[in-house]
């Protein structure tokens, strides 16, 4: 079969198609004493193969371009819904842009939420309790201070990660522990029902022992999962990648994602195009939804860097009922978390005699 850019060239208005007619003419000019010349039809032949292979040769850049795309990857993921986060009050004084977590997008198994906070003092999350997930918190500016009642106490900046299992429950406050505006993402992500009920615990992670990469002009922190060949050492119960990349102008990014995992994009500054080169390019604030696939591709087409979360998880399929910062799997499971933090039971016994110091 034949492309429309191959049956251009054969047209007879074709630059090549008239330069071979010239040397077919000048080859068999007798072309009106049958039989035709054993020469003359060899011309033919030779002429035809010519015509062919100049064909060929002209397609053959965007066709290579092509092939080279469909073979990046075997189902490659695009974007199947684009959502803007849009600024809402929260904590004490506080604001955050969320995404997943508001109506449009209540949530993305395993995720329950994603907020782009931007908090200056005296704003903040002061005390306030979680059961049944985990909360992810990723410093992009400044610095912000924990505590909770079990005696933890700690502060990230810039680059850190607090990854933390609130399990079975736990209250703690986070507050800005530095002047100027503090800018962070959190991220909420479901546990599974065997492990709702389990004991609190934390991995924190400085800027410096975060696994890195960089190629061809793109960089990236590998909070969790693996790029480039390497991969960070965080265990993560609910699976999922969380990776930061940088991409400079004209860079492009193919990433492995696990298939049958969802995932998502966030834009931290610039603008990309994801998922399909021709596809229009998307800027900071926005959350892109990423479709069923075995990775996904990016190009930065602009004159600025390009920075952006890829977070990336398996579905745990299960049940899920909210109320605030208790996630269960069950009505009566909800119920059951708010009577325990009211009476300070069932791993809230340290809430009723517990306040966070200022």
């Amino acid at each position: 079969m034949m492309t429309r850019s191959m049956m251009k060239l054969l047209s007879p208005s074709s630059p090549i198609y008239t330069t071979l007619s010239s040397r077919l003419a000048r080859i068999n000019a007798t072309r009106h004493t049958p039989p035709p010349p054993k020469s003359s039809r060899s011309a033919r032949s030779l002429t035809s193969f010519l015509l062919i292979r100049a064909t060929m040769s002209s397609s053959s850049s965007s066709s290579d371009a092509v092939a080279a795309a469909a073979a990046t990857f075997e189902k490659p993921r695009t974007v199947v819904k684009k959502l803007l986060a849009e600024s809402q009050p929260e904590g004490d004084g506080a604001t955050v842009r969320r995404s997943i977590g508001r109506y449009e997008l209540r949530n993305l198994d395993p995720f329950l939420m994603l907020d782009e906070f931007s908090v200056s003092k005296p704003a903040g999350f002061p005390d306030h309790p979680h059961r049944g997930f985990e909360t992810v918190t990723y410093m992009l500016e400044g610095a912000f201070t924990h505590q909770d009642f079990a005696g933890h106490k700690g502060t990230i900046s810039t680059g850190d990660v607090q990854w933390m299992t609130a399990g079975r429950g736990i209250v703690h406050s986070e507050m800005p522990a530095a002047d100027g505006v503090q800018k962070g993402l959190q991220l909420w992500i479901n546990l599974s029902s065997k492990d709702k009920m389990i004991e609190p615990r934390y991995q924190e992670l400085m800027s410096k022992d975060i696994s890195c990469a960089e190629k061809d002009g793109v960089e990236v922190k590998i909070i969790a999962g693996e790029a480039f060949g390497v991969r960070s050492p965080v265990y993560t119960r609910t699976p999922t990648m969380y990776m930061d990349f940088t991409m400079q102008p004209g860079s492009q990014l193919h990433q492995p994602i696990p298939e049958g995992w969802n995932a998502f994009v966030y834009i931290i500054d610039g603008e990309g195009v994801f998922g399909r080169e021709k596809a229009s390019p998307a800027a900071a604030h926005h959350c892109l939804v990423l479709g069923p696939g075995d990775g996904l591709s990016v190009w930065n087409k602009s004159g600025e860097p390009l920075r952006f979360a890829l977070v990336g998880g398996q579905p745990l399929n299960e049940p899920v009922v909210q109320h605030g910062p208790f996630v269960m799997n069950t009505r009566a499971e909800i119920q059951q978390a708010m009577e325990d933090y009211y009476y300070g039971r069932n791993g809230f016994e340290k809430a009723r005699h517990w306040s966070s110091t200022a």
